[in-house]
């Protein structure tokens, strides 16, 4: 049995360890990220991909499984070759839709995602990696797409679309795919491609289930001839809240670049004017007609009233960066903080907590001392 000097001695061998693992993790993000360089908080200048007459020795062995699809061929090819895909938000939904578009020869992608990779990103988000956490993830989705296919031009955005530059980026691409994740980008991400005239793919994913389809493609709908009004804020929900099982992303991201590619390859989306469900549960797939386009939409209609881009979190009631949203149900004279309830437990003092959270939560979290009598029991009771 080891002496206690051996054990203190063995503790300190592995912090050290721990630390020098972590410096390593730190030095591999920052060259995995100078791969890059760095861009300012503006529009990157684009421009157009020039056409090309044929398609090099490298492409034909790299692409020739797909080139021997009648219905894509080399002519197909060449138009994925220069065709431009704007990517809005690099999250469970854009990073397998990226990861496809690379590896299928898309000329350029566009990464749009304000936000930074978190350790809950990584059970779906599969083109970060632990080492770049913390890092935007833009930069980290481009430099994944770079070592996948270097030559696939990747342009990250590290800033929120916003309605002051989202009209002149989507200008800037052939086809653009909403992968967001809140109400107030949805519009904005819509207007913009009916103002440039660019069709959108869209999807999105929550628990179980998803859904995918394409806006304003060749006379269809767009998103507001569907919703031409937002949701109440407080009954939408988004990941964070209700969970969601990463391969359903990854399920439904590849359904965004297949659509994505049919498009830029000339052959024409399959979800224009109906929405594909994906139900993971019970392994089911079901389309749905959608209405066609409203002639009194405010956006693609005949008389449309948006004609530029508006304040889309003013319109929908709800921030588009907000990550979850934020409930004062109580006054802070009301509220027990974590460390005056810790003093509270610490000094003995008679009391009742009362844990109203679901099963699932309190299976992750489990608070001994509390009574628990989940608020949806109350709820069905009521």
């Amino acid at each position: 049995m080891a002496s206690r000097e051996e054990v203190l001695a063995l503790q300190a061998e592995v912090a050290q360890r721990e630390e020098e693992l972590n410096s390593l993790k730190q030095k591999l993000a920052s060259a995995l990220l100078a791969e890059q360089e760095p861009q300012p908080e503006r529009l990157v200048p684009v421009s157009p991909l020039p056409p090309k007459a044929a398609l090099s020795r490298d492409e034909i062995l790299r692409y020739s499984r797909q080139l021997v699809l009648p219905e894509l061929g080399v002519h197909g090819q060449l138009r994925l070759g220069t065709a431009c895909v704007l990517i809005v938000g690099c999250g469970g939904l854009g990073c397998p839709l990226a990861q496809y578009l690379a590896a299928a020869g898309v000329g350029r992608l566009g990464l749009v995602d304000y936000d930074v990779v978190e350790m809950s990103n990584l059970a779906r988000q599969v083109l970060h990696g632990e080492a770049l956490a913390g890092q935007a993830k833009a930069f980290s989705a481009a430099a994944s797409l770079r070592r996948l296919n270097s030559a696939v031009e990747c342009v990250p955005y590290t800033q929120a679309l916003t309605p002051a530059t989202a009209l002149d980026l989507v200008r800037r691409y052939d086809v653009v795919a909403d992968c967001s994740d809140n109400v107030p980008t949805r519009y904005l991400v819509n207007d913009a491609c009916v103002l440039a005239g660019r069709p959108l793919v869209s999807a999105s994913a929550l628990r179980f289930e998803g859904q995918i389809t394409v806006y304003h493609y060749d006379g269809g709908p767009c998103y507001r001839c569907i919703f031409p009004q937002p949701p109440p804020a407080e009954t939408v929900t988004n990941c964070a809240d209700g969970g969601v099982l990463g391969v359903v992303t990854g399920v439904l991201g590849c359904l965004q670049a297949l659509e994505v590619l049919k498009i830029a390859a000339g052959l024409g989306p399959s979800y224009s004017g109906s929405l594909l469900l994906f139900d993971a549960l019970r392994g089911h797939f079901r389309s749905i007609r959608l209405r066609s386009r409203r002639l009194d939409c405010a956006a693609c209609g005949e008389r449309p009233t948006v004609t530029d881009l508006l304040d889309y979190e003013a319109f929908c009631g709800s921030s588009a960066t907000d990550k979850c949203r934020s409930l004062q149900l109580l006054g802070p004279e009301d509220r027990v903080s974590v460390t005056d309830y810790k003093r509270l437990l610490d000094s003995g003092a008679p009391h009742l907590l009362l844990d109203i959270r679901p099963k699932m939560e309190v299976s992750i979290c489990l608070l001994p001392h509390a009574l628990h009598i989940p608020l949806n029991a109350g709820m069905r009771r009521a």
